[in-house]
């Protein structure tokens, strides 16, 4: 099955793919404009839809890779390339690779490209996700309430595209947060909190919550809190 999806100028799209690391293989503009690219197993469709509005778009597909993470810094290679950075808010944009509870605990990250598509990249599971009666299966990695609070904050804001709820709910449980809460839980809700800030275009937020990681940081060190702070002073620096 092969996924078409719309778009206002296919050569526009054509050139955020191969910009990425897609190749074309096919393209015509009468009597309708059509455009494919392709990678190994992935295989992309656009049309032209005249008027066509990046902000009305429901439209998405969904790419299963063994691994996200080498397709993601390809991905990221190529934005940086094209863009001068790796953007996180407006069309086009990615987010970051995640584990996501309603997706059985499998990493996965979406491209939003120009016309507003979502582009779905989910790890391949190693078994079938059953779902639990008529509702997806909610699979937490474990942890306290605030890390609880951030597996909510990534389906809100990376599955639903709901980045102000997101934002709105993960703040308040960082405010919430008891003081026994393992530094390592709250060194990554305040990273996913800077990254939400520069979601939502609120460059001072993330500076402040950035300020306060850092501190974090410094009093409490780890492999995982360092690594979340350098996410999040990459995420900052590319805003």
């Amino acid at each position: 099955m092969v996924p078409m999806l719309p778009c206002a100028d296919v050569d526009v799209m054509l050139e955020f793919w191969t910009a990425l690391g897609l190749k074309q293989t096919y393209r015509q503009v009468r009597p309708n404009p059509y455009v494919s690219v392709a990678l190994g197993a992935i295989d992309l469709h656009y049309y032209g839809l005249d008027e066509w509005d990046p902000e009305q778009s429901h439209s998405t597909c969904a790419i299963v890779v063994p691994d996200t993470r080498p397709l993601f810094e390809l991905f990221q290679t190529g934005l940086r390339a094209r863009y001068g950075k790796v953007p996180v808010t407006g069309f086009p944009r990615i987010t970051r690779p995640r584990e996501r509870a309603n997706n059985g605990g499998l990493s996965g990250f979406s491209v939003i490209d120009p016309a507003g598509n979502w582009v779905r990249v989910s790890r391949k599971p190693t078994e079938k996700i059953q779902p639990s009666g008529d509702a997806v299966q909610w699979t937490s990695a474990g942890g306290g309430r605030l890390a609880k609070a951030v597996e909510n904050a990534v389906v809100l804001a990376d599955s639903h595209g709901d980045v102000p709820q997101a934002r709105k709910a993960l703040l308040g449980a960082l405010r919430r947060a008891p003081e026994d809460t393992r530094p390592v839980d709250r060194a990554r809700a305040l990273a996913f909190a800077v990254e939400l800030a520069v979601r939502s275009e609120d460059p001072d937020d993330a500076r402040e919550l950035l300020a306060t990681l850092e501190d974090l940081v410094r009093r409490t060190p780890s492999r995982a809190a360092k690594t979340a702070l350098a996410e999040a002073r990459a995420t900052l620096g590319e805003a």
